[in-house]
């Protein structure tokens, strides 16, 4: 949905030389970051979503990619799982996440909450919050003020090294702020500041007073998230305010049953240098790495897998020509930096659909983006006398209103494409061992109530999975019946008499299902165990402390009678007993008899284990888990997130089906995998992979611009007077990554080839040396 947002921005921008925190104003063409305007590009990056071994490339790239600002958000339920305890280490190092930016030249915008969503598990909210007394969220109410105010200084101690739970980082950093934008205090707050009511804007007030109070001199900005923020939003609200772009949305984040959305490198730089070309001043891209959900940390039906569309995919690899293009689009933006920040800006109609944006400073330099509004047709405008064909819904950029630098709808950068390679089968019967989860009675539980509990107020966030135990007397011996179940929660597994009867399950779409099965009773007493599980909490709306789930209502339908059971006695077990003994963990795992694999009939929620060496090399490391069927997984104790490989698209395949290994995780040899599987998943079915750029190429025509580079060079040396200069030409520039190196050439045309890099053709215009004398100079 496209839309724009008066909200608040607190973020965190820290000085690129570690001294303290940078002054930060602003005016009504840009901020201003010690006395100096500035156009600014940010990536989202979030520390949690990655490993601290990883951050120091991450960083690196985005850098390349032409980066100014890394923004993360702060994750409250992360550093404060229970009242009072925080933790900052490992992944949830802030602070030295924030240095690693600092050290590599660049500024951290740090999004403190206290809500932030990201399709983080209960919107970065601590579940414990719950069980206060009076508590609304997002709300000018003192109890969640007071619990949110409380963390902040813990995390303000934390910084600066005064008081911390875990073990100091070198020197103190003490937070400053940033101001821009949307939500960074309250994430789209605008989406539901009406629900409530008159307790909204005085929440708003306090909000940015709170900032205020902490010397961080936040201004009040409106900005806009989505897609199109150079066509949806309106401008500032001031003309003594910038236009900011929060969150540029790389692609979406997927739900378990969807495809993957596809965002175009074309796509994203028109409307990049659109929102600058209309006077903005500072663009996010939600994400630049997108990273991985792990343990239980994603919200409701969201993958483990996140943003791997972005231009650094999950595994921190390239993913061109997104990342490239973009890289292209900054310096060409660069390139007009000083006409955008202090030149008069005017508009010129050049056709229908047609216009140019032109910023001059008194006839000493100037800048034009020429813009192409028709989705469908090439056109040649007339601008300055010189013409200049545009493709279909792209831009190019003048520097020096002469020379194009860069259009975006022309791809001049390389394509890479992104392969998995099998290190290992886990296929050996023989090294695979079983448990399997009791199935508890209601004898078995001392928490009972008469009525259906509500889900997430009984486990508290301590587990996927709460147990509904009951029982109940049948005088008819095998007698037919059929169970009848209602569900708010995500999953729902049943047994009766400890046999399993059937399962179904919910959408992000469908938020209540039905089970309906028939049984067979025995004469006696009979139990009823049923298993309700969530992917995930809610992340976004209003009062989310209202949100309920689990098991809504209980019939049992016999011949001539229906049995209802909602108000009978239940029993229940907060998380399986694996969970409990963490069966996971070396220690834990010795707390319960493995039996060999396959040597008893099959259970639904059985445990899993094998042992594994590390593939050589420093290639990402995957699991693929397209055998199973839906679970979670964990490496030496770690939790790499869940799976649901048996949940598919339209297109009948699974959401995700290899789940990242972070070699951090690893050890070189004797790795203790466990899988949790709640279905009939098979495990030998199972295999470590590697993941790596396999194949890269290029396509230019004599239509395509040279790199921006060359411009520079040209530039600098004074020939800039005509839009083709000696030693300015179209280029393929193909490059290996890191460690590999060119080993065959595919294909080469010079001509006029067909199709693309997955699948392509020599045309009705071909030179036969062009593959020898590629594989000449390679």
């Amino acid at each position: 949905m496209e839309s724009w947002f008066l909200l608040i921005l607190l973020g965190l921008l820290f000085a690129v030389d570690g001294v303290g925190s940078s002054n930060v104003t602003y005016d009504g063409r840009s901020l201003i970051i010690n006395g100096h305007h500035k156009i600014l590009f940010s990536g989202s990056i979030h520390y949690p979503r990655s490993t601290p071994q990883m951050w120091p490339s991450l960083i690196a790239k985005a850098k390349a990619g032409g980066l100014d600002v890394i923004e993360t958000l702060v994750f409250w339920n992360l550093h404060e799982p229970q009242p009072g305890q925080f933790d900052f280490s490992g992944e949830r190092d802030i602070v030295r996440f924030i240095k690693e930016i600092q050290a590599q030249g660049l500024y951290a915008c740090i999004r403190v909450g206290p809500f932030i969503q990201g399709e983080w598990s209960y919107g970065g909210l601590p579940f414990w919050l719950h069980d206060i007394p009076g508590i609304v969220y997002r709300s000018d109410n003192e109890p969640f003020k007071v619990k949110y105010f409380s963390f902040l200084i813990a995390m303000e101690m934390f910084s600066s090294g005064v008081s911390r739970t875990v073990p100091a980082t070198d020197t103190p950093l003490r937070f400053g702020i940033m101001a821009v934008s949307n939500g960074e205090i309250e994430n789209e707050y605008g989406m539901v500041e009406a629900a409530f009511r008159e307790k909204g804007p005085p929440y708003l007030r306090w909000a940015a007073e709170m900032a205020v109070g902490l010397q961080t001199g936040v201004p009040w900005i409106n900005a806009c998230n989505g897609r199109r923020c150079g066509e949806t939003f309106p401008g500032p609200n001031s003309p003594n305010k910038p236009a900011i772009w929060t969150e540029n949305w790389t692609s979406f984040y997927q739900v378990y049953g969807d495809e993957p959305d596809i965002r175009s490198a074309e796509d994203i730089a028109f409307h990049v240098a659109l929102f600058i070309a209309k006077k903005g001043s500072y663009v996010n891209y939600y994400m630049y790495h997108g990273g991985t959900n792990f343990g239980r940390t994603a919200a409701a039906y969201i993958l483990t897998s996140y943003y791997d569309q972005a231009p650094l995919d999950e595994y921190g690899l390239f993913r061109l020509p997104k990342w490239g293009h973009l890289k292209e689009l900054h310096a060409a933006i660069k390139l007009c930096i000083n006409p955008l920040l202090s030149g008069v800006h005017t508009t010129l109609d050049l056709g229908r659909s047609q216009v140019a944006f032109v910023y001059r400073r008194e006839s000493v330099d100037g800048a034009a983006f020429l813009v192409n509004n028709d989705t469908t047709k090439t056109v040649v405008v007339t601008f300055q006398d010189s013409l200049y064909e545009l493709p279909p819904k792209s831009i190019s950029i003048l520097p020096d209103c002469k020379t194009e630098a860069f259009n975006t709808g022309k791809v001049s950068t390389q394509y890479n494409t992104r392969a998995a390679e099998t290190w290992q089968k886990l296929d050996s019967i023989e090294k695979w061992e079983e448990h399997k989860e009791t199935i508890p009675t209601f004898e078995d539980n001392s928490l009972r109530a008469n009525m259906l509990l509500e889900h997430m107020n009984t486990t508290k966030d301590n587990s996927d999975y709460l147990w509904y135990c009951s029982r109940f007397q049948n005088e008819l011996s095998d007698a037919a019946f059929v169970l009848n179940v209602t569900s708010s929660a995500h999953v729902l597994h049943a047994f009766v008499n400890g046999e399993f009867v059937g399962s179904t399950h919910g959408s992000f779409k469908t938020k209540t299902s039905t089970l309906e099965s028939k049984i067979t009773l025995s004469k006696g007493t009979n139990y009823i165990s049923l298993l309700s599980g969530m992917v995930g909490l809610p992340d976004s709306g209003a009062y989310l402390e209202r949100r309920v789930a689990g098991i809504n209502t209980v019939r049992v339908q016999g011949e001539h009678e229906i049995k209802d059971f909602t108000s009978y006695s239940w029993g229940y077990q907060v998380g399986l007993l694996g969970e409990i003994l963490q069966v996971y963990t070396d220690s834990g795992s010795s707390k319960v008899k493995w039996n060999t694999y396959g040597s008893s009939n099959h259970q639904r929620l059985t445990w899993y284990r094998t042992m594994f060496d590390a593939p050589a090399g420093k290639e990402p490391v995957a699991l693929n888990l397209e055998s199973m069927g839906k679970g979670e997984a964990w490496i030496n104790g770690r939790s790499i997130g869940r799976y649901w490989a048996s949940f598919l698209t339209p297109k009948g395949v699974p959401s995700q089906t290899r789940y990242n290994v972070p070699r951090s995780f690893l050890k070189h040899t004797g790795n203790l995998l466990v899988i949790l599987e709640e279905e009939s998943g098979y495990p030998p079915g199972i295999s470590v992979d590697t993941i790596s750029i396999r194949k890269v190429c290029g396509h230019v025509s004599d239509s395509h611009l040279p790199p921006v580079i060359s411009w520079q060079q040209q530039n600098e040396t004074g020939h800039n007077n005509s839009k083709k200069q000696p030693g300015r030409r179209p280029k393929v520039h193909l490059r290996c990554p890191p460690g590999r190196s060119i080993s065959r050439i595919l294909f080469a045309s010079y001509g006029t080839p067909t199709g693309d890099c997955e699948n392509y053709a020599i045309g009705n215009c071909h030179s036969f040396t062009s593959l020898p004398t590629i594989e000449e100079v390679t």
